[in-house]
């Protein structure tokens, strides 16, 4: 295995003239590479496509892709049903491929999973050749590894949640970045700013937070005066700023008639649900900034806030397996190189990954209602950063001196701290031992040898230490495919945490795993009914939020009007709305239920309408929803 390259000690415009030689490009692989990837690819796809047929689909997301995949009008302004009447609360970005898919091969579960495990083989495929440009191939594979068996990484992978596509685009981005802070040219920044920008379509602001990064790492990095720096770093913002508020522009200048409204905010504008709902209400205690309505307890009280957050005992067994070695070889690589040229690629890349880390822990300390899945984002820095750092401690390694003992001691801090991060669990003790006596084999190999007669031990040793810290979150990662412990279909989490997670957020009249074109007997009974008594109308129901809608929207692609949006708060449809559709055949039937609050709209159903019993339509009990008969309206 290679070591890692060291830098071309060459002035700015030395390095720029080299970049343009094919000297320059990657060198050739060796022998072991391409099986290599090739195997961790056949890994990744089987751990994410495994039971791809029962995937956890997002009851809320499923449903718009469902809709998305039979209305283009619903498709382009992510509309919740086939007559776009509302919109989700998300961009449609990340849900596109979703709904291409589901429009290609039918309603099926695994044809809305498909595009989220083709993003997630791509996201390890891209990182190692990113990586590899980088720091080397043995950085590549180790990069690789880790971003595979990263627990959070692939329960992720096997939901229907937009993360999967914002953190391809991003590490995309980040590849362009690199290239371009290396040759100094405006395409791979005009690129990376496309990426950016596409990232943003699928989960907004937070696309945003590598920017700072990336212009630091630009400016203080690429060839040529700062001037023409500068002028690049705005071409390329401006590109960014483009893409990322494209679809917002378009909706905002549509007509309002035209489209459907836009989903968590009280004026219809979607640069309220971007910069308002999904941003400023998120870190403020105004829940109605910029325009935004009130979102629902759950998705902003999830307890994963402060500085703490990503090493609690939920979030830190899916992501936080390997961030003491990379903040380590982060903070190691800067020192050593401080004296190299500023245009070090090398120092270039640790202070990248090293920035994507930074920025997003502080920020995700400091916001409230977040996921544990939100985390994946973190996935490629962390993988990276380790593998680079393994690869420049085995650089040092070789080089001798005292500088040689960094390379046992990273592995025996990454077992060790496998002990922190599983402990209060012990899910994966067994696991744990083993890796404790790899590391031991590894440390003693790497400690008794070093000379180029014993080349093979120390490459056995260095293997088996790599082995040692990939154990314990393999088998985190791995626990996720039995569906116990892959969380709940709204907040994938892997292993114990997971079984916690799907027991608190499971909805007892909710199927254990929801499904495109999966009705419960409860659900059928009701479209049946709805669909028998049905004379014409535009709509075959309303249902006040839509928790009552999402079920009904997967099982069929039919045209529902979902009064108050995602959280019931959103003031669409008002009552004189209502009642004109009610009184112009284009509505008759409404379910109305007390999980969520009492608006304008339901009062004028409660006093205008008649409630129909439960048994009509195959319901033994009404639980928490009624519906209601408008007909009398006429």
């Amino acid at each position: 295995m290679a070591a890692i390259p060291t830098a071309r000690s060459t002035g700015s415009h030395g390095l720029r003239r080299e970049s343009h030689r094919p000297a320059d490009r990657p060198e050739a692989p060796a022998r072991w590479e391409r099986p290599a990837l090739a195997a961790v690819l056949g890994v990744a796809a089987l751990l994410y496509a495994w039971g791809m047929g029962h995937a956890a689909i997002h009851p809320y997301y499923g449903a718009a892709i469902r809709s998305m995949a039979t209305s283009w009008r619903a498709f382009f302004f992510g509309g919740l049903d086939t007559s776009g009447s509302i919109t989700l609360d998300k961009l449609p970005g990340a849900f596109w491929p979703d709904a291409v898919s589901v429009w290609i091969f039918g309603p099926h579960t695994w044809a809305a999973a498909l595009p989220h495990v083709i993003e997630g083989v791509l996201t390890v495929w891209l990182l190692h050749r990113i990586v590899r440009a980088w720091a080397g191939p043995l950085a590549a594979l180790i990069a690789a590894l880790t971003l595979t068996f990263t627990p959070v990484t692939v329960v992720l992978n096997r939901a229907t949640i937009p993360d999967t596509a914002l953190t391809l685009l991003l590490v995309a981005a980040a590849g362009a970045l690199q290239k371009a802070a290396r040759t100094g040219r405006l395409l791979p920044l005009i690129t990376c700013g496309v990426w950016v920008g596409l990232a943003f379509q699928t989960k907004m602001l937070q696309a945003w937070l590598v920017l700072p990064v990336f212009a630091v790492v630009h400016q203080l990095t690429a060839p040529d005066p700062p001037l023409q720096r500068a002028r690049r770093l705005l071409l390329g913002g401006a590109v960014t700023l483009a893409v990322s508020c494209s679809w917002a522009l378009i909706a905002w200048v549509t007509p309002a008639d035209s489209r459907p409204y836009v989903d968590a905010t009280s004026n219809n504008n979607p640069f309220s649900l971007v910069f308002g709902y999904n941003g400023l209400s998120r870190f403020t205690d105004d829940a109605t900034a910029f325009g935004a309505v009130p979102a629902t307890a759950a998705s902003r009280t999830t307890g994963n806030t402060g500085w703490g957050m990503l090493v609690n005992h939920t979030v830190g067994p899916q992501i936080a397996w390997f961030l003491p070695i990379a903040v380590l070889a982060a903070v190691t690589a800067l020192i050593w190189r401080a004296r190299e040229p500023r245009t070090d690629p090398l120092r270039a890349g640790f202070l990248l990954w090293g920035g994507w880390l930074v920025v997003h822990a502080v920020v995700f300390s400091v916001s409230n209602g977040n996921h544990a899945y939100y985390t994946a984002v973190l996935a490629p820095a962390i993988a990276a950063l380790a593998g680079g750092g393994f690869a420049l401690f085995r650089s040092a390694y070789e080089a001798g001196g005292r500088r040689r003992l960094w390379l046992p001691s990273a592995i025996m801090l990454t077992v060790a701290w496998a002990f922190v991060v599983d402990g209060p669990t012990w899910f994966a003790s067994r696991l744990l031992a083993f890796a404790v006596i790899f590391a031991l084999c590894a440390t003693i190999g790497l400690w008794t040898s070093g000379s180029r007669a014993s080349r093979g031990m120390v490459q056995g040793s260095l293997a088996a230490g790599i082995a040692a810290t990939l154990l314990v979150p393999a088998g985190w990662a791995v626990s996720s495919l039995d569906p116990r412990y892959a969380g709940a279909s709204t907040s994938p989490t892997a292993g114990p945490v997971g079984e916690v997670y799907r027991r608190a957020l499971h909805h007892p009249s909710a199927p254990r795993r929801a499904g495109l074109d999966r009705p419960s007997p409860r659900d059928t009974a009701l479209l049946d009914y709805l669909i028998a008594h049905r004379r014409g109308e535009k709509y075959l129901l309303a249902t006040q939020a839509a928790y009552p809608a999402e079920r009904l929207l997967r099982a069929q692609a039919q045209p529902v009007l979902v009064m108050g949006g995602f959280t019931g708060n959103t003031p669409f449809p008002g009552a004189l709305q209502l009642g004109n559709l009610i009184a112009t055949h284009q509505l008759r039937y409404v379910l109305l239920t007390h999980l969520r609050p009492t608006t304008p709209a339901t009062t004028w159903v409660k006093s205008h309408c008649e409630r129909v019993r439960s048994g009509a339509y195959g319901w033994r009990t009404r639980g928490n929803f009624g519906l209601y008969d408008c007909r009398a309206q006429d």
